[in-house]
């Protein structure tokens, strides 16, 4: 069966779908997690539904509505370019009322909102060719701007005092950040859903940066582990008939959990040869 599934069009369309979004949510996804902006990827998916049910009342295509949903939402938190707690706090408050007026919108659409609610959860086998040439446009753009503005864009992430202090326009690189950001989400959100986007976002990420500290291998082994859970996900639900992103999740997670098991493990090595050098 597994072979049989393996030689379908629509499996290797999903696999080269997974690996599109899985590149582009794990190199975006460095940045983001290096800023402290997890909670942005939340608030950004969220309100993504939202954008897609509103394109449901007025009768466009609900992934089109999830994409300029998470765009505004993007542009609009990277405009604020606050930090710490005052920035979660108006993620906060800008999710919450996202997410009152997604539930107006479903209220007032009188079909049925299958295609929205799929959102919720992803549909990595049921992605069509047409939306994977979308996907792989979306995923061209986000890289090459990473690519051209990536030293301000680390400099920013690692260093906002020392950046601004260089005179580095923070606030054009915040928003930069966040629009790219909104893009890569609404790719992951076709993969993974709404539910379980932080899985390609934000895990593989935080699990690279527990295994190097340098930002350039940290990039490339993030894109490695958002890979490796894309594809490994998608072929284990060829095998077993469980969702797909409960596959990638629990790859993801493992990942991360080995990353922290190693980083401690560095970490007391490091300070048991410290010790042992001073006690010389």
């Amino acid at each position: 069966m597994f072979s049989q599934l393996l030689a379908q069009h629509f499996v290797h369309t999903a696999l080269l779908a997974g690996a599109v979004v899985a590149v582009v949510s794990g190199a975006i996804g460095v940045f983001v997690v290096t800023r402290g902006a997890s909670f942005a990827v939340h608030a950004i998916s969220e309100l993504g539904f939202t954008g897609a049910a509103g394109a449901l009342v007025i009768g466009v295509d609900p992934v089109l509505g999830m994409m300029s949903g998470s765009i505004v939402v993007g542009f609009v938190l990277g405009l604020l370019s606050l930090r710490g707690r005052e920035r979660d706090s108006a993620i906060g408050a800008v999710l919450a009322f996202g997410l009152g007026v997604g539930v107006l919108l479903l209220s007032l659409y009188q079909g049925y909102a299958t295609e929205a609610t799929n959102l919720l959860f992803g549909s990595i086998v049921g992605v069509s060719d047409s939306q994977l040439r979308n996907l792989g446009i979306v995923a061209l753009i986000v890289m090459v701007v990473i690519a051209l503005a990536y030293r301000p864009l680390v400099f920013s992430s690692v260093d906002p005092e020392g950046a601004e202090a260089r005179g580095v326009p923070l606030r054009v690189l915040s928003v930069l950040t966040f629009l790219l950001l909104a893009l890569a989400t609404a790719e992951a959100i076709q993969v993974v859903g709404v539910l379980l986007v932080l899985t390609l976002v934000i895990t593989p990420a935080a699990a690279a940066q527990r295994f190097t500290s340098r930002p350039e291998a940290a990039l490339l082994l993030s894109i490695g582990i958002a890979l490796v859970s894309t594809e490994g996900g998608i072929l284990l639900s060829l095998e077993k008939p469980w969702p797909t992103s409960f596959f990638i999740s629990a790859i993801s997670f493992a990942i991360y959990l080995t990353a922290r098991v190693v980083d401690v493990a560095r970490s007391k090595s490091t300070v048991t040869r410290v010790i042992t050098s001073h006690g010389s």
